[in-house]
């Protein structure tokens, strides 16, 4: 029973690890695609200011240790940007 349960706390802690570095990753590539001006051409104002703003939670959200709510701003962001 004692092992299965440090079994599961390994893997919940190197699952948590995992988000964490795929955050910075996600990032940049919001950043790139911000960066091209094709595919920033492609988006109305509003929508630019949504990934934008998208951009900045999934960031607040990485530095303060929550990285399912940092990976899913992101992944919304690079939706709305095609990506």
């Amino acid at each position: 029973m004692i092992r299965k349960l440090l079994a599961t706390l390994v893997l919940m802690l190197f699952a948590s690890t995992a988000w964490a570095h795929m955050c910075p990753s996600l990032m940049s590539e919001i950043d790139d695609a911000l960066q091209d001006e094709t595919t920033v051409s492609q988006l109305d104002e509003s929508t630019l200011e949504e990934v934008k703003e998208l951009r900045a939670q999934g960031e607040e959200a990485h530095t303060a240790g929550n990285h399912d709510a940092s990976v899913a701003a992101l992944e919304q962001a690079k939706e709305l940007l095609g990506i």
